[in-house]
């Protein structure tokens, strides 16, 4: 597969012939002049996930594109938005795409709780090729080959994020979200997943607005 990054939790994944742009936030430049997309794929409601001021130029540009969200935001934003639950099975031809979690991680207690959907792509037999869990340590069930890494946030540890690594096992890893973290700090965390990693999980990083064959 072919994953482009654009900064915190946007990255674009072409696979099995289809293009799907996951989580165009405030956060995240590069993303604007996209077109081609097969689907537009949107964890939750939080602006570092969707940008309101810039999602519709983005849709515009891509009318052919399916548009998934978490059940709150397909809610808040209407047709032609789909509601992709836990549990939930799409098919973009060959490209198969499986809804996990359900529930974003608690920042403080006194924050309600939205919504929030793993994306898993893949196929029938291999579901889980690719998984972006937004802002969630939700752990699939199945195998996981390319693991979208969540790397800092307010609502969790670096000791969070390394056990997470560990629970899901991929085959691959990669860092998002982390453009709440000034440059310098980085490496104080990708240091800690390339180190405290499952031995036979590979991390590596995208760079922003940098591409790689996973």
């Amino acid at each position: 597969m072919r994953i482009a990054h654009f900064g915190h939790s946007c990255i674009l994944v072409e696979l099995h012939g289809k293009k799907v742009l996951f989580d165009p936030g405030n956060l995240s430049h590069g993303f604007e002049g996209i077109t081609g997309l097969d689907a537009i794929a949107i964890t939750h409601q939080h602006p570092d996930h969707l940008d309101p001021l810039r999602i519709d130029a983005l849709i515009e540009a891509n009318p052919s594109a399916r548009l998934l969200a978490d059940p709150q935001t397909a809610e808040q934003r209407g047709e032609p938005w789909e509601a992709v639950h836990a549990g939930n099975v799409l098919a973009l031809d060959d490209l198969r795409i499986t809804g996990g979690g359900g529930r974003h991680a608690v920042i403080h207690p006194e924050i309600p709780v939205i919504d929030n959907t793993v994306f898993q792509l893949g196929t029938t037999d291999d579901p889980a090729q690719l998984v972006h869990p937004g802002d969630s340590l939700w752990v699939p069930p199945v195998p996981v080959g390319v693991l979208a890494l969540p790397a800092a946030a307010p609502w969790m540890r670096i000791s969070e994020a390394v056990d997470y690594l560990r629970a899901v096992n991929p085959r691959t890893a990669f860092p998002i979200h982390y453009g709440i973290i000034v440059p310098q700090a980085q490496g104080i965390f990708f240091g800690r997943f390339a180190e405290m990693g499952p031995p036979d999980t590979e991390f590596t990083v995208i760079e922003p607005e940098d591409t790689a064959e996973l």
